[in-house]
């Protein structure tokens, strides 16, 4: 989805953490007790055929349209290890990880492993069998996902090193679910 307005917030009444997790510059999330979701409850396990319509993956599409990589990474973890039968699946979600690792890299200004994870990514949603089956989830056909990261990691990060714990996006393109 191309926008040029404000982001839109999938999930209004679940509030963002206070910051934006980047390694060795702010508390880890879980393992430190100042982290922001130390002890927290894991999301409820969630259907494999219901996975990419679930408020777990909205919630993993919210926190990366707005620059929180780690914590969207964490979000698809849990949906990528439930989904071990459904390998198709499981390739997009890994596709998607890659991309929030990428931004994480690209917050640190990291550029040339940021185009690594985004060109993991691409090539994961380029393979896809069935891209059709995972357009709504996003909002663009899979492989349009893979040349917007790619360009966006290549043209390299548009934050230029932010290391504000208050995040903002790395890419142009929004993930916005059908």
């Amino acid at each position: 989805m191309v926008s040029s307005g404000p982001r839109p917030r999938l999930l209004p009444h679940r509030a963002f953490p206070p910051y934006a997790y980047l390694p060795g510059r702010f508390p880890h999330p879980v393992r430190h007790p100042q982290g922001h979701s130390y002890d927290a409850e894991p999301d409820a396990a969630v259907r494999v055929d219901a996975v990419l319509r679930s408020e777990a993956f909205r919630w993993g599409a919210d926190l990366f349209n707005f620059g929180y990589y780690w914590e969207a990474h964490e979000a698809w973890e849990g949906l990528w290890q439930a989904s071990r039968e459904a390998p198709e699946q499981r390739t997009f979600l890994h596709a998607l990880i890659l991309l929030s690792a990428a931004g994480v890299k690209l917050r640190e200004g990291k550029d040339v492993p940021a185009l690594r994870h985004a060109s993991r990514a691409a090539r994961l949603l380029r393979a896809l069998r069935y891209p059709q089956a995972f357009k709504a989830a996003i909002g663009m056909p899979p492989e349009e996902l893979a040349d917007r990261a790619e360009a966006d990691a290549l043209a390299g990060a548009r934050l230029h090193a932010s290391i504000s714990p208050v995040p903002s996006a790395a890419f142009a393109f929004t993930i916005v679910p059908d």
